[in-house]
């Protein structure tokens, strides 16, 4: 009987030990699962929703880009064959057609300035020049001032021009100095100035029967209206509204289009906003000023993706021996 009560304490001893250490019964908290990485696909849809997104542009990728587009374009203009046949009844329907409308002003305007030289002589090297030159300058402008909104405008100019490029292809059409049985004077060939792709010795650079649309008026439009949104000064404004209108009067002047011509242009123009505002969501003035670079952009895109990580269980208390 003794012996028996021993062994029976010495039972519950041996249970009421535990033989586990207590740092081991103490309960840790799981660690987080690592974030998966991106896969290809996410990373594709990322860049595109960059690509939408407005972002500070690089100077010497718009500079090789600006180069390569110029380049491309005066290659496509150029090898559209040039129709005369077709091009000049062309002109001759234009110019009925504004006759019918009691619109065919322009061989008046093209004699009434020939007759000063010295203000034919100044439209025809505005007609060389400044199509180029305050383009340029509205794109310095933009790419300095306006970081955020550069690249949704220069959109608009692109796919202005891109349309334009149809437009020769698929109606060649003879400017009015060159047309049949008119009385047109060509001012650059009378006057013997310089520059002009249009007439006398660079006139076999140029497509001579790509008159619509005109890109004169497709691109001093664009600047006009650039300018007249995002300038903050009266002044600036006023002037981008008188380029286009002052380019209208030269390019009718010198007898390089009709005023058809022009409204092939801004049809063109039209386009080109249409492409944009689809493409970014909002025209270019309503897109902010200054944005962050690109590479700013996809970082922090690639950061919404990433799945939280959900908190940290607090440790539970180890159970008493």
């Amino acid at each position: 009987m003794g012996e028996t009560q021993v062994t029976a304490q010495e039972d519950r001893s041996a249970a009421g030990s535990s033989p586990i250490p207590a740092e081991a019964v103490t309960d840790t908290a799981p660690e987080p699962p690592a974030a998966p990485p991106a896969s290809g696909k996410s990373g594709w849809t990322d860049r595109f929703r960059s690509l939408r997104t407005p972002g500070r542009p690089r100077l010497w990728f718009e500079i090789l880009l600006i180069a390569v587009s110029y380049w491309l374009y005066s290659l496509v203009r150029n090898a559209v064959p040039e129709q005369k046949a077709q091009a000049l009844r062309n002109a001759d329907w234009i110019w009925s057609a504004e006759k019918s409308l009691g619109l065919a002003f322009e061989e008046t305007v093209n004699h009434a300035v020939d007759s000063v030289t010295w203000l034919v002589v100044s439209m025809n090297y505005y007609y060389a020049t400044l199509h180029f030159v305050v383009t340029i300058g509205v794109l310095v402008w933009l790419f300095r001032r306006h970081p955020g909104r550069y690249a949704a405008t220069r959109l608009v100019l692109f796919a202005t021009t891109a349309v334009a490029l149809l437009g020769y292809y698929l109606y060649p059409l003879a400017p009015p100095r060159l047309m049949n049985g008119a009385n047109f004077i060509d001012t650059v060939l009378v006057h013997e100035t310089w520059g002009s792709m249009a007439s006398g010795n660079f006139k076999n650079m140029s497509n001579q029967y790509a008159a619509m649309p005109s890109m004169h008026i497709g691109w001093s439009l664009w600047c006009g209206l650039t300018i007249f949104a995002l300038a903050s000064a009266p002044w600036a404004r006023i002037l981008g509204l008188l380029y286009p209108t002052l380019t209208l009067v030269v390019i009718v002047a010198t007898a390089n289009h009709f005023w058809l011509d022009a409204v092939g242009g801004m049809v063109c123009l039209a386009f080109g906003y249409a492409v944009s505002r689809a493409w970014y969501g909002a025209l270019p003035q309503h897109l902010p000023r200054w944005v962050p670079d690109r590479e700013s952009r996809l970082t922090a895109l690639r950061a919404t993706r990433l799945p939280r990580q959900a908190p940290e269980p607090a440790a539970t208390a180890a159970p008493k021996a």
